[in-house]
């Protein structure tokens, strides 16, 4: 069963932030809060070898390239001369 805390003396700067970002993010203030304590303590990232094979099938489900790395490159740096 979820905990419930009560948050004392939150700065008035915080709660302007949090209120606004709240108001950005269409979520309650109790729910932004939530997702700033999750981002923060139960960050989601996968361990370096997952994000390498999730890019490895994004990019073979790509379709072909029309054009080489090379020439990629070639005009990246043309207006750049």
């Amino acid at each position: 069963m979820p905990a419930t805390i009560t948050l004392k003396a939150i700065p008035d700067d915080i709660y302007t932030r949090l209120k606004a970002s709240a108001e950005a993010n269409r979520r309650s203030l109790n729910s932004e809060i939530l997702v700033c304590l999750e981002s923060r303590l139960m960050p989601a990232r996968l361990p370096a070898a997952d994000q390498l094979a999730a890019i490895r099938a994004l990019r073979d489900r790509l379709p072909a390239a029309k054009f080489q790395h090379e020439d990629i490159d070639v005009l990246k740096r043309g207006g750049r001369a």
